[in-house]
């Protein structure tokens, strides 16, 4: 059965030439303990998950996992989102994508929410905050199936800390123009700003046809609804800032976004591929005209210029022969000019990836840059 993957595969047979010997592989630099985190900011955790299933069951080998690489520095933690939250310092918020829940499974859904508060041994005495779990789920049954009609594909779901209420006005949203379960929008409103950061599953284009979510009639191909759900979500950007507001897109955007970002090479083919990513750049991020689209920006690169980090890593592949930095957080331009922006990073490794493709993305935001950048918050 055809189905999306990010990024999609060349369609040719595999031969000993495809893989990649250790020699052609990225060395890539650990990531970087995470700086302190300023009072008048959040912190934003981004994961394409791959499926939220290894995080709500505990395999046997979990057990064992511990003891037998105590001592390896590139130890890969058991799957758990409370262990997750922790490691990372109890970030403000975690979107997650790929969570593949069918809008109908309650079940996993109320199973998610306990995870996140399910207190760690390492707790006791010192217990971190609570959170609350907020889906967006497909709701397409023409598009967005999954196997067997199960449903279970895509989805993406943002974890809150439930303290965010305290200090702030928060709101949880989609859109109306995607039922496939791509679009969460957490629209923070605080004394001095009115922020809307949204967690994004952009569409992968692929020459499988794309079906009209009510009648089901075919109306191009995933290419077709690739390039509609870019201007769509532009236009939606667009409007927020008209209103007022500032805007924060995080998550897998399915583009890399220049040949920096992509090892062995970018991919360029077949040719839509590259139109896609023109497209991508003129509705999203600084296109050659200043005056159209959101000219956003994409934080990470311009702020580590040329470094050369990866956040998709295919686990069928040696690491680091063969990846992609498809996941990052694109500040809208007037968010940007306003010093809304902190500090940005990639947890780029084999224990952070977990049991996904994809690794982590971070990023600080400053709800209130006016008022200084001191003070740190340790959680």
């Amino acid at each position: 059965m055809s189905r999306d993957i990010s990024p999609p595969p060349a369609k040719r047979r595999k031969t000993a030439k495809d893989v990649a010997p250790a020699a052609t592989s990225q060395t890539v630099t650990p990531p970087e303990p995470l700086p302190p985190l300023h009072a008048n900011s959040i912190r934003v955790f981004s994961w394409n998950v791959n499926g939220i299933t290894p995080f709500l069951q505990k395999s046997i080998a979990s057990f064992f996992l511990e003891s037998k690489t105590k001592d390896a520095k590139d130890r890969v933690p058991p799957a758990s989102l409370r262990g997750f939250l922790h490691r990372h310092e109890w970030p403000s918020i975690l979107f997650l994508q790929e969570v593949k829940i069918a809008s109908t499974d309650i079940k996993n859904q109320d199973a998610v929410q306990a995870a996140v508060n399910s207190k760690l041994p390492s707790e006791v005495g010192d217990e971190g905050p609570t959170y609350e779990a907020h889906f967006t789920l497909p709701n397409d049954p023409y598009n967005a199936r999954g196997l067997r009609g199960s449903g279970k594909l895509y989805g993406v779901c943002s974890i809150l800390r439930t303290d965010l209420h305290i200090k702030y006005t928060v709101n949880i949203r989609t859109v109306n123009w995607d039922k496939e379960g791509r679009i969460s929008v957490v629209e923070i409103l605080s004394p001095s700003s009115k922020l809307a950061i949204f967690n994004i599953y952009t569409v992968n284009g692929t020459e499988n046809p794309y079906r009209d979510p009510k009648t089901g009639a075919v109306k191009g191909t995933r290419h077709d609804r690739k390039l509609q759900f870019q201007r769509l979500l532009m236009q939606e950007c667009l409007g927020l800032e008209a209103v007022g507001w500032d805007v924060l897109l995080a998550g897998d955007m399915n583009v890399a976004p220049d040949a920096r970002d992509g090892h062995p090479k970018l991919r360029t083919f077949p040719q839509q591929h590259s139109i896609n990513r023109a497209d991508f750049h003129e509705k999203l991020l600084e296109g050659t005209s200043k005056d159209a689209g959101l000219n956003g920006v994409d934080i990470w690169r311009k702020t580590h210029g040329d470094e050369r980090r990866y956040t998709y890593y295919p686990r069928a592949k040696k690491w680091g022969a063969s990846c992609d930095r498809v996941d990052y957080v694109i500040a809208g331009r007037k968010a940007w000019d306003k010093g809304m922006v902190g500090a940005s990073g990639i947890m780029d490794s084999e224990a952070e990836r977990g049991p996904s493709d994809h690794c982590p993305v971070w990023v600080d935001i400053y709800l209130n840059p006016d008022a200084g950048k001191t003070g740190d918050v340790h959680r």
